[in-house]
């Protein structure tokens, strides 16, 4: 190629540049917008149009002199001009030589300035710099085949420059790395040999970079696999949609739950712990199954009420019995225990709640009394039934290993209640199971004990809970099948069932007006309830201990009257005895006067009984019938009552001349003792004293006084040692009509503190200490039928005569 002459004139016009250097042999585009500069492109004229191209020592400078330039700069030749709509000016510049600025001849209209030549110094070819030339070539084209910005033409042109000074210039204006500082030491540089080697330095660091970034880039194209790959396909997608306005769902949901965490108040503990998930949260696609189940424990862990109380509301205790009062007839001695509460919870709220225990049989209001419990507190109710529960994860919750798993029961109750203080019924603690998948009696002892719940572990949730603050109540209708450690957690309250007389009162106060308003109908005016159709209902079609299914009779004759108005018949109807028959039928239970038959015949006697569901009479049979020495009993009978038979005979066999019975009886006599209703299973050995006394009275003949019911456990020696369930066995007695009990002398306590006049009503308590004193009170003086007589064997009569035998001597 043949270079074109051109003569380096000595005033130049200067344009000064802003972090731009202009290398001798490149083309550039440039951007002229100061006035300085605009009128220095307009005074360019000739087919020349040359001007000086110097770098500006700051920047920011708008209006440079002599002092705020390089001393070293480009002879550049203007090729073209456009004017931008903007006003500014874009020129096309061609570098032909360096140039050193001797000296600023004016500032105005533009920079004029002396100057002077620099040509290239050292650049006499020998091998050295052939050397240095081939060296920068060969690392120039292992920079542009590493360099994704470097277009692989620029290798050939490098290659085609055999002008070691021009191949320099056209390295540094072409490397992008090399920054403006460099770039101006370069142009500075007159050496070639220098400008060379300081270009195969810069042109090594920069393959190193080049080189390290692509190994790492195989590397880790090695280490993506496909979660990887779709994690940045997504993060592409991601960028894409926000460029294009559109709304990233995922992140919008983290960004959620990281604010409903931090607002949760949760403990440090589980902070971090949710911290942790919502950062492995962030790297997972929205579509793995991991996702769902770190997404479903933030929803758990920041849905749960960690600092949420029902509020420091003050405790009325006068407020709270009225509630109480309001809600449930009778049970002062639960009243009591609740009210203590409220009275010490004012005087030190940050007690622990204790752990109580509701003991009675079905339908006597233990679930109400914990929602009234919970109102007198001013604090949310949740209820938890556990009957039938067989496994403890039901307690714990389940591990998150496992799919579809979930907290306990107890961490779902507190965040349906969205407080941290709920009271807390445990319904029906005495029919937990428990089998291969665990004893959730067992998992209940953390929770019930206030010394450990504080810090109660779900499986699932992993963190420690704090259940001090929730006043825990449980349910049982009776205390065998609920384990001794767990029975010592809580403290038991019993309720015993209600008598007619309480019934009836809570049946005119709370059950009439709730079925007339449930089925539509007004108390008094449309509807009413004589108290002798209320007796009727108890005597004569509940027999229970409760009421609940008095309010089921109470709401079938109530239906009866609905249906009447609804057909136009809008007369008031006054409930009576006659009534009550009409609309439920036939009675479901025996009358008194049914009790009184059944013990007129020698050999019958009424025993006692507690059940889970209320106290009851039984009936203890015997009779005899001609053999010897066989002893039956039968009634669906336990190990422990047929013991009692036993025992029962041997006492009778023992002390039977002291009643006048055959000494010899049971060689004569089979003994059978029935007790009926066979189909329910029975067991127990406090119907001692009952057995005693049928038997007694089968064999002298005098019958059981009528309407009188004992209890007792006998020994061989004839003592009545004390039984269980007094209160509930003597309400059985008086809703079968039962006038006189016979209780155990040293049952006298519990009688006397259980059993007030209100309740006992017309009942007799007569207290026995022995089977002696048993068969006085209760055996009637008239000898009904007699005593077995056995006829004695025949013998033959003596002969006389020649034909008798004679005695040989």
């Amino acid at each position: 190629m043949v270079e074109k002459k051109f003569v380096v004139p000595e005033i130049l016009p200067i344009l000064p540049v802003r972090d731009t250097v202009l290398f001798p042999g490149a083309v550039l585009p440039l951007t002229v917008g100061r006035e300085s500069s605009l009128a220095l492109v307009n005074a360019l004229m000739g087919d020349e149009k040359l001007l000086g191209v110097v770098a500006q020592l700051d920047p920011r400078v708008e209006d440079p002199a002599a002092a705020d330039l390089h001393k070293v700069g480009t002879l550049a030749k203007v090729h073209k001009t456009v004017k931008m709509p903007n006003g500014n000016v874009v020129i096309f510049l061609e570098g032909l030589q360096r140039i050193q600025v001797v000296d600023l001849i004016s500032l105005r209209p533009y920079l004029r300035a002396r100057i002077e030549a620099q040509p290239d110094l050292n650049a006499e070819q020998d091998s050295e710099l052939e050397a240095l030339q081939r060296n920068a070539q060969d690392l120039f084209r292992d920079v542009v085949s590493h360099s994704p910005q470097l277009s692989d033409d620029l290798h050939s042109v490098a290659a085609n420059i055999d002008d070691p000074g021009r191949l320099a210039d056209f390295i540094a204006g072409t490397l992008p790395s090399l920054s403006t500082m460099l770039r101006q030491e370069l142009i500075e540089t007159p050496s070639v040999r220098k400008r060379l080697e300081t270009l195969i330095r810069e042109l090594s660091k920069e393959l190193e970079v080049l080189e390290l970034r692509s190994k790492i880039h195989e590397q880790v194209q090695e280490q993506v696999g496909q979660n990887q790959r779709e994690y940045l396909l997504r993060e592409q997608m991601k960028a894409i949609q926000k460029e294009l306005g559109e709304s990233d769902d995922s992140m919008q949901e983290i960004d959620e739950l990281r604010k409903k965490v931090e607002e949760a108040g949760m403990t440090a503990e589980a902070k971090k712990e949710c911290d942790r998930e919502i950062k492995r949260l962030a790297k997972m696609t929205p579509a793995s199954a991991e996702y769902m189940v770190s997404r479903t424990y933030l929803e758990w862990m920041s849905s749960l009420p960690w600092s949420k109380s029902s509020g420091n509301q003050e405790i009325d205790i006068a407020k709270g019995r009225e509630i109480l009062d309001e809600d449930h007839y009778d049970l002062e001695k639960v009243k009591e225990r609740i009210l203590d509460y409220l009275a010490v919870k004012k005087l030190q709220p940050g007690m622990k709640g204790p752990i109580l225990c509701f003991v009675g049989p079905p339908g006597v209001g233990k679930t109400s009394l914990g929602k009234s419990i919970a109102r007198a507190l001013g604090r949310k109710f949740v209820r938890l039934a556990l009957g039938g529960m067989h496994d403890e994860a039901e307690i714990r919750g389940h591990r998150r290993t496992y799919i579809g798993a979930l907290p306990g029961q107890i961490i779902q109750g507190l965040k349906r209640a969205e407080s941290n203080d709920p009271v807390c019924m445990l319904d029906e603690v005495d029919k937990l199971g428990r089998d291969f998948r665990g004893d959730p009696s067992s998992a209940l002892m953390e929770v019930l004990d206030p010394e450990q719940n504080y810090a109660f572990r779900d499986h699932y949730l992993d963190v420690p809970f704090d259940l001090s603050k929730v006043l825990f109540i449980a349910t049982a209708n009776w205390m065998d099948p609920i384990p001794e450690p767990l029975r010592d957690r809580m403290e038991i309250i019993e309720l015993p069932g209600y008598t007619g007389e309480e019934k009836l009162h809570i049946a005119h106060k709370y059950l009439i007006p709730k079925q007339a308003t449930e089925h539509g109908l007004k108390v008094g005016e449309q509807l009413e309830f004589s108290d002798d159709a209320i007796r009727e209902i108890i005597h004569s079609f509940t027999r229970e201990a409760g009421v609940r299914n008095l309010e089921r009779e109470i709401a079938t004759v109530t239906r009866k009257q609905a249906r009447r108005i609804a057909e136009g018949k809008l007369d008031k109807m006054v409930v009576t005895p006659e009534i009550v028959r009409e609309y439920l039928g036939v009675p479901k239970y025996r009358t008194e006067k049914e009790v009184e038959e059944r013990v007129k015949k020698p050999g019958v006697a009424i025993g006692l009984v507690w059940t889970p569901v209320g106290g009851d009479i039984i009936f203890i049979e015997a009779t005899r019938m001609r053999g010897g020495k066989q002893f039956t009993m039968t009634g669906h009978l336990g190990e422990v009552m047929q013991e009692s038979m036993t025992a029962a005979l041997t006492w009778v066999r023992a002390n039977a001349e002291r009643y006048g019975i055959d000494t010899d009886f049971f060689r004569k006599h089979d003994i059978h003792i029935h007790v009926p209703s066979g189909a329910v299973p029975k067991d127990g050995p406090s119907a001692g004293a009952a057995m005693v006394t049928a038997l007694v009275s089968l064999l002298t003949g005098r019958p059981v006084r009528d309407r009188l019911a004992m209890t007792g456990e006998m020994t061989l020696s004839g003592i009545v040692l004390p039984i269980g369930g007094v209160k509930e066995k003597v309400l059985g007695a008086k809703r079968a009509g039962i006038t006189e009990v016979l209780l155990p002398a040293d049952n006298e306590p519990n009688a006397v503190a259980d059993l007030t006049p209100e309740i006992l009503g017309d009942i007799k308590i007569t207290y026995v200490r022995t089977l002696d004193e048993v068969l006085e009170h209760a055996l009637s003086k008239e000898v009904v039928a007699p005593p077995p007589i056995v006829p004695e064997p025949k013998t033959k009569t003596p002969q006389v005569g020649p034909d008798a035998p004679r005695a040989i001597h």
